[in-house]
């Protein structure tokens, strides 16, 4: 089974569909990316695991990663979405696998989603398990489920606009790995005036410097693009080191924006 570590920079799929999706996914391990991160609701996993199936890339040099929708949280349904999900993905098992959104209305208690989760790893089905748009409550609770040495990540809105500091500061202070999704803001950081001037004093472009940023803080980042180029000067980004004025400066553009929180889904934010 692969015992990848998970990756600073991976590939994001969120709204890709069809061919569009096949195309990036295949662009993206052609340039050498090597996580790929999906999701049930995506409606990609089968696109995510042809364009995987079609490239030259070893099974175990890949970090794949989905995220077990709403409706398939029950202690019933979660282990048999997850071997569909691993169908469609055409593996037999997947390297990280998130709950995408807490239980609306705690429908099904975090303990027993944790525990299914748990299940499925202990049955081999994916190598580690975490959460994502968790808030600090429900963060207590994943970990009074499962311990907060088996939850490797929550994935969160995070970006320049939106540092989320609080659960990122208590997530870092159990071991838990941040990962940042919208980190680019859906484009809004790459016109930010700041962004763009630290960006030509690096010869870099604002996405590579948003990323670094993000990377220089110990996060994970997931961009997407349907664009090779813009894929491969993303890539960039791990290269480029920003000085503690450039952190200090986009620090400061923290605003609380934040860009994603659909009604019904979304938990009491920190």
């Amino acid at each position: 089974m692969n015992t990848n570590t998970m990756t600073p920079l991976g590939l994001g799929t969120f709204r890709l569909k069809d061919q569009v999706a096949i195309d990036s996914v295949r662009n993206g391990l052609d340039l050498g990316y090597r996580l790929v991160d999906t999701a049930q609701i995506y409606d990609n996993e089968k696109e995510v695991g042809q364009a995987i199936a079609e490239s030259r890339v070893a099974r175990d040099q890949l970090f794949i990663t989905t995220k077990i929708w709403i409706e398939n949280l029950a202690k019933g349904k979660l282990v048999a979405s997850l071997k569909d999900s691993l169908t469609k993905l055409r593996t037999d098992h997947v390297d990280l696998t998130l709950i995408h959104w807490p239980s609306p209305g705690n429908a099904v208690p975090v303990a027993e989603y944790m525990g299914a989760l748990a299940e499925a790893k202990a049955q081999g089905l994916t190598t580690q398990i975490g959460v994502s748009n968790f808030n600090i409550a429900l963060m207590k609770e994943a970990i009074a489920a499962v311990g907060a040495n088996e939850i490797a990540t929550n994935q969160i809105e995070l970006h320049p606009f939106l540092q989320n500091r609080k659960v990122a500061e208590f997530a870092k202070s159990q071991g838990i790995h941040i990962t940042s999704y919208m980190t680019l803001a859906y484009g809004k950081a790459l016109q930010d005036p700041v962004i763009k001037s630290i960006a030509v004093a690096h010869h870099a472009t604002p996405a590579q410097v948003t990323l670094a940023w993000a990377m220089q803080l110990g996060y994970a980042v997931i961009p997407s693009s349907t664009k090779r180029e813009n894929q491969a000067s993303n890539l960039l980004a791990a290269q480029l080191h920003l000085s503690e004025n450039d952190m200090a400066r986009i620090a400061a553009l923290d605003r609380g924006e934040r860009l994603t929180s659909p009604d019904g889904l979304a938990p009491a934010w920190d």
